[in-house]
């Protein structure tokens, strides 16, 4: 079944069992769907992986969001719980990403493979690794793996 058909049951459901949070953010992705479907320029198949990337994009802006309310303190605490639902709920659809080993072997290879040894070029290291995980490595984790093994060759 596809996630779009996937979605659309969800909504269907929650609407039915006057599920506000669940619809809320069921439509929510739907729209960012469209909006990216729709923007100049797009080029693509409408597909799962769009799909995926609607979600994750809109996942990564949510986590955004609850570090700046959470930042706030009183003020922003209300809006938390709102926001732990909709992050949990984009995660039901998204890949698991790689454990911390996983990585570490595999910034491993490609620091060897591709025979890099300066600081300089963690960028051009991360690119590659990037590019070949798309979608099941944290940026992030990538990052810090791959400066910590060319710093300490």
């Amino acid at each position: 079944m596809s996630l779009e058909s996937q979605l659309g049951d969800l909504l269907k459901d929650a609407m039915r069992q006057k599920d506000l949070r669940t619809a809320d953010c069921i439509r929510m992705i739907k729209t960012k769907h469209m909006e990216r479907r729709t923007a100049a320029g797009f080029k693509g198949p409408l597909d799962d992986a769009l799909w995926l990337e609607v979600v994750a994009a809109y996942q990564k802006q949510l986590k955004k969001a609850r570090e700046e309310y959470a930042a706030l303190g009183d003020k922003g605490a209300p809006y938390l719980p709102q926001l732990d639902f909709e992050i949990a709920f984009c995660s039901r659809f998204l890949p698991q990403t790689a454990g911390e080993d996983e990585v570490r072997a595999a910034v491993r290879e490609a620091v060897t493979r591709m025979g890099v040894t300066d600081p300089k070029q963690a960028g051009k290291v991360m690119g590659e690794i990037m590019k070949a995980h798309k979608g099941t490595f944290d940026p992030q984790m990538v990052k810090r793996l791959v400066e910590e093994t060319l710093a300490h060759p």
